[in-house]
């Protein structure tokens, strides 16, 4: 049997090649200690009666030698593919499947990876895994096989919250959250506590703002980088979600003709976004600023509330050489305390195995492995995004755990970010929620006018595009 690892070079090659594939991967050292850790107590002791764990070993090395072929595994990711390559993850995973081969592909970057993806799709010619995100599972739900057996998927937190038609058809590497930093002895000196509901969010920045703003006018409540529009982003894209519980929430519009009416989540949503914005909490000129720029005014206390997801977490303490004081909650969006506090958390890199594959037992069992003990923990320790595998838990930053602790019985939302009808429409009428958001920061704007046009733009790029 000839062995062939396709290593970071090889890789690096292919990324110039526009159908190179995509994927990423973790490495862990706990098979080699286990085996290490076996052998010695088996130089000490007779072997074990037939049946027993040296048989069942035996009998499970005797299965892994029986899978054999070679796999295509794609990514796009540079740090996944250093990561890959700097902990050798075809020849681990050969160790325990001494007759498999695997080759690592590298895309350049996302775009030209689904543009390769979809190229291949036409010419019969998917990976053997792939990877999708959560907006992109059903482009491809026709082309990948239900992974719901795999232990892979029973043990991740996700997956079953993204699944199709009751097939989990992508079990995602990492999970993500958002969050809202403050700053605790601000909070405290203005007499504010956590906020648990949207009207007690709001009431807690006007008093913050009252507080702070008497004496320094230029204060920010809430910090906002409105210039760059996308970080309204918590507010604008997410809150919809919320506001209902429903993470297909874009794509279940994608099947209305009257999305934005009043009642609706996005409308409701878009209610309680417009009250906030229209505020006086974010300064005196929230569309003359960046993220970059009220990032590091928040870091210098020059704002008490900054809404941004778990990488933000960095650049704030970058930014302050004190950050003691530095907590988190979670946006609440609910109406009153007896609703069910909800939180917005995205899988990323679904990893799935597709119809194409002329090995699927092997490529099933690749991603058994690669969520095992024997590489998981390694990887998700190696990347900032929190485990998305139950059996690989993985310790929050204590500041953002604070969040987890003001609502222990939160009800998490498994964010989509659109599929293609939704984005068909959206690119049909040019419906972007962040320039939205920024919109209403600006004078005359109407909520109510902007939501009627909108409503006849969709129904009619509905019919246009044929989309039921």
């Amino acid at each position: 049997m000839r062995k062939k690892v396709l290593a970071l070079g090889l890789c690096a090659a292919m990324a110039a090649s526009s159908l190179a594939g995509c994927s990423s991967s973790d490495s862990g050292s706990g098979n080699a200690g286990n085996e290490a850790a076996g052998g010695a107590a088996l130089a000490g002791t007779e072997a074990p009666a037939a049946g027993g764990a040296g048989s069942q070993e035996a009998g499970n090395t005797a299965a892994n030698e029986d899978l054999e072929g070679s796999l295509v595994f794609t990514i796009w990711d540079n740090n996944l593919m250093d990561y890959i390559d700097s902990n050798d993850m075809a020849g681990k995973f050969q160790e325990k499947y001494p007759n498999a081969e695997i080759e690592v592909e590298k895309i350049k970057d996302d775009t030209e990876y689904w543009n390769a993806m979809k190229m291949r799709t036409s010419a019969n010619q998917l990976p053997d895994v792939m990877f999708n995100k959560p907006f992109t599972l059903s482009r491809f739900k026709d082309y990948l096989l239900d992974l719901s057996d795999l232990e892979a998927a029973k043990n991740n937190e996700l997956a079953a919250g993204y699944a199709i038609d009751g097939k989990v058809l992508g079990v995602p590497m990492t999970a993500g959250y958002e969050y809202v930093y403050y700053w605790k002895d601000m909070f405290e000196e203005a007499g504010v506590e956590v906020p648990t509901t949207w009207e007690e969010f709001k009431t807690a920045a006007q008093t913050l703002q009252d507080y702070f703003g008497k004496d320094t006018p230029d204060f920010m409540a809430v910090a906002l980088g409105a210039k760059d529009e996308w970080p309204d982003y918590p507010y604008m894209e997410f809150m919809p979600a919320l506001q209902g519980g429903n993470g297909q929430n874009w794509n279940d519009m994608a099947k209305q003709d009257a999305p934005f009416a009043e009642g609706t989540d996005i409308r409701s949503a878009y209610d309680k976004v417009n009250e906030l914005f229209t505020m006086d909490v974010f300064g005196k000129d929230p569309l003359g600023m960046g993220n970059d720029q009220v990032t590091a005014l928040f870091a210098q206390k020059k704002a008490a509330i900054l809404a941004l997801g778990d990488w933000g977490l960095q650049n704030i303490q970058n930014g302050t050489d004190d950050y003691s004081q530095l907590g988190t909650f979670y946006l609440p969006v609910r109406d009153s305390a007896s609703d069910p506090f909800r939180v917005i958390v995205q899988g990323d890199s679904f990893m799935g195995v597709t119809t194409h594959s002329k090995n699927p037992e092997l490529a099933k069992a690749f991603v058994e492995w690669f969520y095992s003990e024997d590489w998981y923990p390694g990887y998700i320790n190696y990347v900032s995004s929190a485990s998305s595998m139950r059996t690989v838990p993985k310790e929050k930053d204590p500041i953002l755990a604070e969040a987890d602790a003001q609502q222990p019985d939160m009800e998490m939302v498994m964010y989509d970010g659109g599929g293609d009808d939704f984005q068909a429409i959206q690119n049909e009428i040019a419906f972007d929620y962040k320039k939205l958001g920024a919109q209403m920061f600006t004078d005359g704007f109407d909520l109510d006018s902007e939501m009627t046009a909108l409503n006849e733009k969709w129904a009619a790029a509905r019919q246009k595009l044929g989309i039921q």
